[in-house]
Order: structure tokens, then sequence, then C-alpha cells
């Protein structure tokens, strides 16, 4: 190699590690009890963040804010202060970020509103979305070829989704009248509050449904392979063993069940430079 050579190929690897820190990556699992972050630190390593989801006032303002309820932002300024209390430390000063984040899956034009107005004091260069049960699978390495059948128990969001070809086909909210449900919920409410067992047959509602609405053996096969078990809930043990009981199949909680969205969203991150079609874009958000 000649010497103008040898400099070109300097050049060119401190153009990409400027790059690299221009652009570093985020992923994001914005939760309605604890928010968690995936950062990349050197080759081959993470950090995940677990915090609760809490803000607070503006200054002179005092009191305990929760800005995401039931799987949404209700309070996109007090997210951004959250997000910016945890991430700022972390992401260079004239940095513009490349964010994943893991969403519910009926999330709309108004929640990824919202959660674009809380991303945008880190400036970011690009924010993508994808579904937390499409995270919770890569997470766990399942084989994405074939029906999949993923349950995430969320603290106020439970949510029951069919994946075929890596993609989500159907999906159902778990609700009580208009309110959705999760693990936050259990032991509250008028009529002997909500039990593991009556959780577990609402979710066994939802499947029925798929079952009953998708056409061919979809998912009857995905049922058949047992569904994978995503989200804190999947963390306890009388609820898996109901769920178990009810769909009448395996069950398969993910490693580490309460981290697993946010790591499928830095598997993401990762691959979307390589394979775009792997995440979805939110609304665009521009630097002020």
């Amino acid at each position: 190699m000649t010497y103008d050579a040898r400099v070109r190929v300097t050049t060119a690897r401190r153009g990409t590690a400027w790059r690299a820190l221009r652009s570093p990556g985020i992923a994001l699992d914005l939760g309605s009890a604890r928010t968690r972050i995936w950062t990349r630190g050197g080759p081959g390593a993470h950090t995940v963040l677990d915090v609760p989801t809490v803000s607070f006032g503006p200054a002179g303002d005092a009191g305990v804010l929760r800005p995401v309820a039931r799987g949404a932002v209700v309070d996109p300024e007090g997210a951004a202060r959250l997000l910016t209390r945890l991430l700022a430390p972390r992401v260079p000063r004239y940095a513009r970020p490349v964010i994943v984040c893991a969403t519910p899956v009926p999330g709309g034009p108004e929640h990824r509103a919202a959660l674009a107005a809380a991303l945008a004091g880190l400036r970011p260069r690009t924010v993508l979305a994808i579904d937390a049960v499409r995270a919770l699978a890569l997470a766990a390495g399942a084989d994405l070829s074939r029906p999949l059948l993923v349950v995430d128990l969320g603290a106020q969001l439970t949510e029951v989704a069919l994946l075929h070809g890596g993609v989500v086909t159907a999906a159902r909210r778990i609700e009580r009248g208009t309110a959705d449900l999760g693990t936050a919920d259990l032991g509250a409410g008028d009529d002997g509050g909500l039990t593991a067992g009556r959780l577990a047959a609402r979710v066994g509602e939802a499947v029925a449904d798929l079952l009953r609405d998708e056409p061919g053996h979809r998912a009857a096969e995905a049922l058949g392979r047992g569904p994978l078990l995503g989200g804190g809930g999947a963390l306890r043990a009388e609820l898996v063993y109901r769920l178990a009981r009810q769909l009448d199949t395996s069950v398969h909680p993910v490693p580490r069940p309460h981290t697993a969205a946010v790591r499928g969203a830095g598997e993401a991150l990762l691959s979307a430079r390589r394979h775009p079609a792997l995440a979805a874009p939110v609304t665009p958000v521009h630097p002020t």
C-alpha cells in the first residue's frame, strides 16, 4: 500500500468515527411505569438504563409528574425533561443521535407526534419506530420466518400480536371497558380486583379473536409454537402459569423480559442502516 493510499484509508476511518460520534445510536422504550434506554459503548458493548418514568415540573414548580399513561405520551414537555435529564450526559454536545423507539402497535399519529415532541430537545438526526412486540421477538432471537404469537405484559398496557414474516399482521389490546389493562391493575377494581387468572383469561379471549379473524392457519400454528412473553409481567410466576393453563400450551418468557423491548430496539438500531425495512419512520424531528 502506498503512502497516499494509507492516508486515504486513515482519513476514511477518521471520517467514519466522526460520523459515529455525530450520530450516536440510542434505543428507547418509554413505558408507563419504567423508561429503558439502550446506548452503545465500545465494540460489541452496550448499556441499558432502567428508571421510573417520572418527571418534575419546570424550575420553581415542585411535584412528581408521570408523562406517560397506558403506553401513550400524555405530557410531551414532562417526557422531554425526563429524557433530557437522562440522555444529555450520554450524548456529545453537538451530536445528533439516531433514535429507535419501541412503541405500542396501535400507536397512531397523535401518539407519534407527542413522542416526536418529547424527543425534539435531543436534536435527533433520525427517529425510527419499531413495534414493541416485534422488538421482543428480536431480543429473543426468535425464528421470524414462521408465524409467532407475542404477548407484551406491561404495567399499564397488555398487547397480544401475531407476527408473520417478521411483520405484525394482527394485534389486540387487553381492555376492561374502554380502559387498557396491565399488571399495575392487578388487585384493583370494585369487583374483587383484577387477578392473574382474570388477566390471563382476557389474554385467552384476545388469542381466540385472532384465531377466528386470521385467514388460514397462521394463528393456530403460532399458538402451537407457544407464545413469547415479554414485559415486566413475564417475571410474575403466577401470571406465566395462568397463561400457560389458559392457552393450553407452553409459553416462553424471553430472557430478561422487562428490558427485552429496548434490547430488541437496540438490535434494530444496529441493523437499521443496513436494513431500513426493519423500522418504520416516525414523524421526523428537525433541529430548531
